[in-house]
């Protein structure tokens, strides 16, 4: 591909892991909206693996070009790239393409049909009827972490109430969510070396488990969520196991990995800023939970693939190119937040992208992932312990998603 002489290039890969493993580069980032707010990234072999006919991505940086691709589902498809930015060295263009039945890398009409099946799993009578008992296992999971006096924040807090969650929601067995944890990471830390598995590996085993639990409710039917998207509803059909399987796939990740970050950086911020922890404790602000969610941004970039020549923030874009959605640029954009590198658990309003956008994609499980969020924050204050910091947190070496490994912390009575 050969670039006009016009054409804005970014001085830096917002996908690059090893920046990633070090930080959210939000400097550089800054940089982009204020000088380039639609710049090309060049990529080496190794960064653009999986996409070999292209020779990188458009940069999006600014919050209203970041909204405005994502509900424009005439001129971008998820379908032509998939969603994911940002591969491992040596993944193929047919393993890639593997990766096309998760239901984020469909374009309507099929999107707009399965995504009507799965979003029986997130109605609001879905999600309230799992308040209780999600509130009942937060209070529980903080008791279990104080009594210990010490450990890893990830692991033992952030972690398992989205594992519980998932577990409790789908009629998974609660001494399974650890297959899911350990599934999840695996699939999701094939940038970073400390982490053990395989990627392949894990997917064929989560699709493997949730085929049978699949085939099981089809057998035997129970009045559960998974009976519900398996049996003939919408038009005269529910999900085939194959797409319970995928659905599974995305529930793990998106259900499980993003949520715990966002608790853990959460907590991160609450520490860093004790302030707002404070006036939490005090006054449980309802907007918190978006502040949180906003700060964290687990997803720092989606990508769509332009079927068309379509011009995005003054800049023109050719047919078949793809372009990075920036959510942890967006999140911050001083034309939208106030203050935007403030943790204001206060901040009102707070159209921040963290859930992807506000268009055909936006995240069918955000509610379920606000309720976690506040009602974790919630029993850790009830509990009335102050918790100390003991290390940094320990980043995933990642190109998209804003990971953390662990978080020493002491609880103290």
């Amino acid at each position: 591909m050969t670039l006009a002489p016009d054409v804005p290039v970014a001085p830096f890969d917002p996908t690059d892991p090893d920046v990633m493993v070090e930080r959210v580069p939000h400097d550089e980032l800054l940089a982009l909206r204020r000088t380039a707010p639609v710049s090309f990234v060049p990529q080496d072999e190794d960064a653009r693996a999986g996409f070999p006919d292209h020779a990188g991505f458009w940069a999006i940086s600014k919050h209203a070009d970041v909204a405005a691709v994502s509900k424009n589902q005439t001129d971008f498809s998820t379908r032509e790239s998939g969603v994911i930015m940002r591969f491992a060295p040596g993944m193929t263009k047919d393993e890639r393409e593997a990766s096309g039945f998760l239901l984020i890398n469909h374009d309507a009409p099929d999107h707009t049909k399965l995504r009507q099946i799965v979003s029986r799993a997130f109605t609001p009578r879905s999600i309230n009827a799992l308040h209780d008992n999600l509130k009942e296992r937060a209070t529980a999971i903080v008791a279990a972490a104080i009594e210990k006096g010490e450990g890893d924040f990830v692991e033992e807090v952030a972690a398992e109430l989205p594992l519980q969650a998932i577990a409790e929601l789908l009629g998974v067995p609660q001494e399974d969510r650890g297959k899911l944890f350990s599934w999840s990471n695996q699939m999701m830390s094939y940038d970073d070396p400390e982490v053990e598995g395989d990627q392949m590996v894990a997917f064929a085993e989560i699709l493997a488990y949730s085929m049978a639990l699949a085939d099981e409710r089809r057998r035997n039917p129970q009045d559960d969520i998974v009976t519900k998207l398996v049996s003939a509803d919408v038009d005269g059909r529910g999900l085939t196991d194959d797409e319970f399987g995928f659905f599974m796939i995305l529930l793990a990740v998106a259900g499980n990995e993003t949520t715990r970050n966002a608790i853990t950086w959460g907590m991160h911020a609450y520490l860093t800023n004790p302030e707002q922890w404070e006036l939490f404790r005090a006054e449980r602000p309802r907007t918190a939970t978006d502040e949180i969610i906003r700060w964290a941004t687990p997803v720092t970039a989606f990508q769509r693939t332009a079927i068309r020549d379509v011009v995005v923030g003054g800049q023109a874009i050719p047919a078949g190119e793809r372009v990075g959605l920036l959510y942890a640029s967006a999140n911050f954009d001083e034309d939208v937040f106030a203050d935007p590198f403030r943790f204001d658990i206060t901040r009102d309003p707070n159209p921040h992208q963290a859930f992807g956008g506000h268009g055909a994609h936006y995240c069918i499980g955000a509610n379920l992932a606000r309720l976690e969020v506040d009602l974790m924050f919630n029993a850790i204050a009830d509990a009335g312990v102050r918790i100390e910091l003991r290390g940094e947190p320990r980043r995933l070496r990642s190109g998209w998603l804003n990971g953390v490994k662990s978080m020493p912390v002491a609880y103290h009575r």
